[in-house]
Formats: structure tokens, sequence, C-alpha cells
């Protein structure tokens, strides 16, 4: 019985061994989710505000004109992101026959029975640093937002 004690007593330290080997690499994987998942939170962020400014701007033709409602729009919907650059916005209008056209004067290119078709587009981007700098991985992420919608009639 001596001996099967001796064997056990030979043992306590592994498990402290085991954990101080798993333990960093354990702590790494849990702050390489963290900062995943925070840059997927922006991403969304940026990608929603870019819907929020064209849904602002598709209303009618008088609000597709309004750049600073539309990059305001964009900019409020998201407020937890402070590095958002201003967003980029642009219109496209063609006649329902399909002739490219200028917003400018839409009104008087379009030959009856045609209809103006207008698209307005809303591009947004931030910069987002990481909370954790790794080694081979950047600093700081720069995210893209896109929406395209036609204006309502």
């Amino acid at each position: 019985m001596t001996a099967h004690r001796a064997a056990i007593c030979g043992d306590t330290g592994q498990a402290f061994v085991e954990l101080a080997l798993v333990l960093p690499i354990f702590v790494l994987l849990l702050l390489g989710a963290a900062e995943l998942g925070r840059l997927a939170y922006a991403s969304i962020a940026v990608a929603n505000a870019a819907r929020a400014g064209v849904a602002y701007g598709a209303q009618n033709h008088i609000t597709a004109h309004d750049v600073r409602g539309i990059q305001t729009a964009a900019t409020q919907d998201a407020p937890n992101i402070t590095s958002m650059a201003t967003p980029a916005v642009a219109q496209a209008c063609s006649c329902s026959s399909g002739v490219a056209i200028t917003c400018a004067n839409a009104g008087t290119n379009c030959l009856t029975p045609n209809r103006i078709i207008e698209y307005v587009q809303v591009n947004t981007s931030a910069s987002v640093d990481t909370l954790f700098h790794f080694p081979g991985i950047p600093n700081t992420v720069t995210l893209h937002g896109q929406a395209i919608m036609r204006v309502q009639q």
C-alpha cells in the first residue's frame, strides 16, 4: 500500500503544470473572440448607418436631394461609432425608357409617357482601433457600408 501512496503523491503538481501550459492559450482565445465580436458589432453598425441614410433619402424626391439630412440620419444611427467619416451621398437618375439623365434637370429630359426613376446611394466608413494589439494583426480596421435604394414616386 505504501507503493501505491508514493505513486499518487508524485502526481500532485501535474494538474497545475497542465493549467499553466493551457491557460495562456485559453486567455488568448477569449481575447480574440471578444475582439472579433467588437469588430462585428461595429461592422453591423456602419452598414446599418448606410441603410438609415438611404431610407431617409428614398422617401421622396425632396428628401433625395437633402444631402445634409441623409448624412445626419446616417451618423445618428450609429452614435457608438465615434470614428465614422462623413457619409458620401450620390443620386442617379434615369428615364423609365432606360436613358440615363442628370438628376439636376431630370424633369425636362424625360419625354412623356416616360417617368423619372431616381436612386440614392449612401457609403459609410469608420476606422476602428483594436483593443488588443496582437503581432501580425493590424491595429486599425477600416469598415465600410453601402446602401442603394430607389426613391419613392
